[in-house]
């Protein structure tokens, strides 16, 4: 896959670079995660979500399914995430 085949977005769902967001799924309890990106595979139609953070003094970046992040005062289980409920206002 060449890079031009990637489409790197800093605008999501109603998210800019360093929006602070919660991502489920990590397994890493008291993690902190601010957006970077949205990053999709014009080839293959991927999407995926790229964020910056881990647990305390963690600056790691990583990717994660759309599906799994959430606006920073959303309740995973109860609020929907922004790859479904996109452009949501951000407190």
């Amino acid at each position: 896959m060449a890079p031009s085949d990637l489409r790197r977005n800093t605008r999501w769902a109603g998210l800019a670079p360093g929006d602070p967001v919660v991502v489920t799924g990590t397994r890493m309890r008291g993690a902190s995660w601010s957006f970077v990106a949205q990053v999709i595979n014009a080839v293959t139609g991927e999407a995926w979500v790229e964020v910056v953070g881990g647990r305390s003094g963690d600056r790691a970046v990583r990717s994660f399914r759309p599906d799994q992040i959430f606006a920073a005062s959303a309740k995973p289980g109860r609020d929907l995430s922004l790859a479904d409920a996109p452009g949501l206002p951000l407190p």
